[in-house]
């Protein structure tokens, strides 16, 4: 079974908040089907889009934008005519967006920053987080060009789980593999995370909810509540609040295999 073929819920599922980040609509590692199969399957009162939705580097360099890219587009529109509020949180890689915070069109609402409280009080700074990369802000040419080696990382993850699907395994990403097990990434996603938790501690956040740095992850630092909504190249995840205030992080990688097991004993066949 590939991972087109797992069965898909029935009725949405009813939420307070959905966060995700770092799509990057516009390349051809986006994985928008991915995601416009997660949007339908959620109620949501509010979404937050955490940065790096378009990726405008990209755009600017060659236009590639497919249905399905579109699709996700339309999921979100429809979804903010249908009464969910949408918040757009702009980010590095569509920081042509930034001249226009603060713009409302309905239910849309552009913003460089958020705050979010949840259903049990607590307080989020929701930012997408390149602020706090000092590659980013200070040495331009270096991002230029460290998102060139990484376009080659992720087409190798491309190849990679078209040929997993084609024989029937999940979704696997080779590139988020890599950059957990080279030291100078773990050191640069440490220095990240410190530099933001440290923000939000000093204006009293309770937590913080970003993205940038493609590392999905929800862990208390100190005081502060940690959390990071991944992206939809890579690792394909995001966060989810429940109703009574809970958040949780949704891994698309975990969702699948948990189907194929539900697939597997509803066929009477031995749970792996």
């Amino acid at each position: 079974m590939t991972s087109a073929q797992l069965a898909k819920p029935s009725r949405k599922q009813r939420v307070r908040t959905l966060w995700i980040s770092d799509v990057h609509l516009g390349t051809r590692d986006c994985q928008a089907e991915h995601l416009a199969a997660f949007l339908k399957r959620y109620q949501t009162d509010k979404i937050y889009l955490v940065g790096d939705i378009i990726d405008g580097w990209k755009l600017r360099r060659g236009v590639y934008w497919p249905q399905a890219h579109s699709n996700v587009i339309r999921r979100l529109l429809t979804m903010s005519k249908r009464g969910t509020e949408v918040i757009y949180v702009t980010g590095n890689h569509d920081e042509f967006l930034r001249r226009y915070s603060s713009l409302m069109l309905g239910n849309l609402q552009l913003v460089d920053e958020a705050e979010h409280i949840t259903a049990d009080g607590r307080r989020l700074l929701v930012i997408h987080g390149d602020q706090f990369d000092v590659i980013t802000r200070y040495h331009r040419w270096l991002a230029f060009l460290g998102d060139s080696a990484y376009e080659f990382t992720l087409t190798l993850n491309r190849w990679l789980n078209y040929w997993r699907c084609r024989y029937g395994y999940g979704y696997w990403s080779l590139s988020a593999y890599l950059k957990h097990k080279v030291k100078t990434a773990v050191s640069f996603i440490s220095d990240f995370e410190q530099a933001i938790v440290h923000e939000c501690a000093k204006r009293g956040f309770n937590g913080v909810i970003c993205g940038h740095i493609h590392h999905a992850e929800i862990r208390s630092m100190g005081e502060v509540e940690y959390m990071n909504c991944g992206d939809w190249v890579e690792s394909c995840t995001a966060l989810i609040e429940h109703l009574d205030g809970s958040i949780e992080l949704y891994r698309l990688a975990d969702d699948q295999a948990h189907q194929l097991q539900a697939a597997s004993v509803a066929a009477g066949e031995p749970a792996l």
